[in-house]
């Protein structure tokens, strides 16, 4: 054999052997989505053929349809050799998308909504750090600078509703959490898909919220984005279910309940949030629980004060319903913040927070005293101003807990200080 035949054997079999490698997978999730299906297989099919020069695959996830949903699935399945057909028995996007992922054995796991909102144009853009290493989670965003959106008001006051409460109680640093367009490397996706328990809609949430705590690089891509106008989501139900889920997984992040150390290490990524110069070892944590219980204790006080308000009037409701939950937070926030636990100090610790409770009753009291000489009486205006004043007292209150409450106590460890704990008792215990 010529060594110029040689040449072409090797190429020839690399090239098959590169075949072989599945770079992308693109996960459809759909229920009773027959008129939008077909169209939409196509359009992707066609643009991946078209601009995608890496093997893919896509894939339509069927969650449990009662119309011919599935049929034309298996349909468009015979027709592409790279489309096939994954029937799920239940319903819920995050189901699908841990079902389908986690068997995947391509390299970058990618998923968008049926009714193709966004341009296809941003999915090059999208895969392609994850392709390169460069980064780990990708997500498009319609709420960044670039993006181009058209839709109602309310959904838009509703989706940057929902993004400002996920960066005031978890933390965030995405911009769009529920953007149906998003991808992850593979061995991000291994590490962290055991870790998401929603099946819904909150699971784009909990992972990005896991992967953003984990270390892992989330690159954004501005998105032209068209509202379907046949969307069939409950938007209020939906709210509802994200409440519960950012409780929830707030609640675990706090215990430190989630082995973010184990895939940070896994994945071979630093904690920089500890490197950063000129910021406490552990302040980033305090804030984090500081907010998931002032949020808590802001819910619990509108509730007080509209129940107490209709019985004892606004004063009196605003002092009964801020001492309620003082106690409840200094409390909640010596065990949890501030890592403080038994009952030594813990009258002076109270004491104190019922000192700082009297700076934030001056705040509110003095702001509603100032609505109450222009003459207002309502109700809605009286919880606006409340809110607002809160928010100015949580800042107050915060740093009084920090510098003189607590000042001393020993911080939260975070999972590499939790991590070194359990290595040095188990080699105490072993000596």
């Amino acid at each position: 054999m010529s060594t110029e035949s040689a040449v072409d054997t090797h190429e020839r079999t690399a090239a098959a052997r590169q075949t072989q490698i599945l770079t992308l997978e693109v996960v459809v999730p759909v229920y009773n989505e027959q008129v939008s299906l077909g169209p939409c297989i196509h359009r992707l099919h066609a643009y991946l053929s078209d601009q995608l020069r890496y093997p893919f695959r896509i894939t339509i996830a069927d969650n449990a349809s009662t119309d011919d949903t599935l049929a034309i699935a298996q349909d468009l399945a015979g027709l592409f050799d790279e489309v096939r057909v994954v029937h799920l028995p239940e319903k819920g996007r995050g189901g699908a998308l841990k079902a389908v992922w986690g068997t995947s054995q391509a390299q970058v796991l990618a998923y968008m909504d049926v009714d193709l909102s966004t341009d296809l144009a941003a999915l090059l853009p999208l895969v392609a750090p994850l392709i390169s290493g460069h980064s780990d989670v990708a997500i498009g965003t319609r709420l960044a600078r670039g993006a181009r959106v058209t839709r109602g008001p309310k959904r838009e006051f509703v989706s940057r509703s929902y993004n400002l409460l996920l960066r005031g109680t978890l933390g965030a640093r995405f911009s769009d959490a529920q953007c149906g367009f998003k991808a992850i490397r593979s061995d991000a996706a291994a590490q962290l898909l055991p870790l998401v328990e929603d099946t819904g809609w909150f699971f784009d949430t909990e992972l990005l919220v896991l992967a953003q705590r984990a270390g892992l690089r989330i690159h954004e891509v501005p998105v032209d984005w068209v509202d379907d106008p046949d969307s069939r989501v409950d938007i209020f139900a939906t709210a509802a279910a994200d409440v519960k889920g950012i409780a929830r997984l707030g609640s675990a992040l706090v215990r430190g309940r989630l082995p973010l150390a184990d895939v940070r290490a896994a994945l071979s990524r630093n904690e920089l949030e500890s490197q950063t110069p000129g910021v406490p070892v552990g302040l980033t944590r305090q804030v984090i629980r500081f907010g998931l219980i002032g949020a808590a204790s802001t819910l619990a006080y509108l509730v007080l004060f509209l129940a107490f308000s209709a019985v004892v009037g606004s004063q009196a409701a605003n002092f009964l319903a801020l001492l309620l939950t003082a106690i409840f937070n200094t409390g909640a926030n010596r065990r949890l913040t501030f890592g403080v636990t038994g009952s030594h100090e813990l009258g002076r610790h109270h004491g104190q927070g019922l000192l700082v409770f009297g700076l934030a009753l001056a705040i509110t009291s003095g702001s509603l005293a100032i609505l109450h000489a222009t003459g207002s009486q309502s109700v809605a205006v009286e919880v606006v101003v409340l809110v607002a004043a809160n928010l100015v007292a949580t800042i107050f209150r915060f740093l009084a807990l920090r510098h003189w409450v607590f000042r001393g106590r020993r911080q939260i460890p975070g999972p590499r200080e939790e991590a070194a704990s359990e290595r040095v008792t188990a080699a105490t215990e072993g000596a």
